[in-house]
């Protein structure tokens, strides 16, 4: 271990006493991300990889399917730089708190982060995360910013400014199991309502298959894919004041409705995290999964996978009648605004090289998630991974705002990982557990 991440790592205990101590700000209006513009040759002189030598960072990363892309590319970042780039990979819960003591207790152990999409808002506001604004305008006539998906700006956009930036988009898609459709004869689901018949007429709890698999874990897990389904029906979860409005008729029938597809469910779904949805897909007893699009690739890996070569996805469906608009989410990756300016520098380096055009062609070959348009048309790419049009189409189709950027979002979180899964097992009625869910929000709500 170098001295350098021996040294944060000792002051771990110091944030993790105050975790409790964290609390979330006033709500303010969410403006609607873009990407800045590319304008003229910047006027600061570009800083190049020379700012890295001998520096020690420390990058916090989810274990996601990225994770195998970091491991690939950060020693060849460390041999372009000169820099050391220690990872410590997480999994989600513990990620974000060992990030949240980190901040609270201004120990900066970590210098880089990866920072899911609906971190944005509590990051930003509670300035955990260094605005890469400087450097975006410094670096802008080489960073080539109009490649970067409009969408993918969600991913580390508050109030305008950029808090994390792009690191890994996903599309939330319908896979499916095309042998199972096949002989069921069922054409995947284009609408919510095709989808509840498909689930049923694929089950045969008999013969050990299932029409779905869905996320019920008590926690992120169950809130996030209940979301999800709130964005599919055409639903939302705060009113038009910003404030969460999770208990309404409309959200109601959607928890019903989400309950009605768990009937079609592996036994034990009530208890599902992502890991544990991903292997109930991938065994070929389930024929449709919806989830995040970088899992696709893994479904071709004999080493994960025993439905290789019959795997295949498709646009999430919606309501019927509904202009489509499917979910993203994702990571960006940000910077420890208590790391020292010469540790931010370096951290910015590693970003700007990573989300290059020309590295991202090798973070997408070793499991990393797009963020840019050149990446998902290059030929070479496409026909690697011929889903890739499809992918596209939702990014630009895509709503990042499903799941509300907003720092108060993991207060609706919890709430809704409680009673959503306490509907599921049969301890609440979906009314008693919206009631139950705006109640702990608004009680905690500042």
């Amino acid at each position: 271990m170098n001295s350098k991440r021996w040294r944060k790592l000792s002051f771990l205990f110091v944030g993790v006493m105050i975790l409790g101590l964290v609390s979330c700000t006033a709500p303010a209006a969410v403006a609607p991300p873009a990407a800045p513009a590319a304008g003229e040759a910047a006027p600061v002189a570009a800083v190049g990889l020379e700012v890295c030598k001998g520096q020690n960072l420390v990058l916090a990363s989810m274990t996601d399917q990225y994770i195998a892309a970091f491991r690939a590319l950060i020693p060849k970042f460390e041999e372009a730089s000169g820099a050391t780039v220690t990872m410590d990979e997480l999994g989600y819960v513990d990620l974000y708190q060992k990030l949240i003591a980190d901040f609270v207790g201004h120990t900066a152990n970590y210098d880089l982060m990866t920072v899911d999409i609906v971190w944005s808002g509590e990051f930003g506001q509670n300035k955990y995360t260094l605005p890469l604004d400087t450097f975006m305008e410094r670096d802008q006539a080489e960073l080539q910013l109009d490649d970067i998906l409009p969408v993918a700006w969600t991913l580390g956009e508050w109030q305008g400014a950029h808090v994390a930036y792009p690191l890994a988009g996903y599309a939330n898609v319908l896979n499916y199991n095309k042998d199972l459709l096949a002989q069921a004869g069922i054409e995947p689901p284009k609408t919510q309502e095709e989808l509840l018949a498909a689930a049923e007429k694929l089950t045969d709890a008999a013969k050990g298959t299932f029409g779905i698999a869905l996320l019920g874990a008590k926690g992120s897990a169950v809130a996030q894919d209940y979301m999800s389904w709130v964005q599919q029906h055409g639903g939302s979860i705060l009113d038009d004041n910003g404030k969460a409005a999770l208990n309404t008729p409309e959200n109601v029938e959607i928890l019903k409705f989400f309950g009605e597809l768990f009937k079609y469910a592996p036994p034990g779904a009530t208890d599902y995290w992502w890991d544990q949805r991903e292997t109930a897909f991938r065994t070929g007893n389930v024929a449709m999964m919806e989830g995040w699009s970088i899992a696709r690739a893994g479904y071709e890996n004999p080493d994960l996978s025993s439905i290789v070569g019959k795997a295949d996805l498709t646009s999430a469906p919606v309501k019927a009648g509904m202009e489509p608009q499917y979910g993203f989410g994702g990571w960006g990756i940000g910077i420890n605004a208590d790391s020292t300016p010469e540790e931010q520098a370096c951290a910015w380096q590693f970003i700007k090289w990573l989300s290059s055009p020309e590295i991202q062609k090798d973070w997408l070959r070793n499991d990393g998630a797009p963020i840019r348009r050149s990446t998902m048309t290059d030929p070479e790419i496409v026909a690697a991974y011929p889903w890739m049009p499809l992918l596209l189409e939702s990014f630009e189709k895509g709503d990042g705002d499903y799941r509300p950027r907003i720092p108060q979002y993991s207060l609706i979180q919890d709430a809704l990982g409680t009673h959503v899964n306490a509907f599921l097992v049969g301890q609440e009625t979906a009314e008693q557990a919206l009631e139950a869910a705006q109640k702990q929000v608004d009680d905690n709500w500042q």
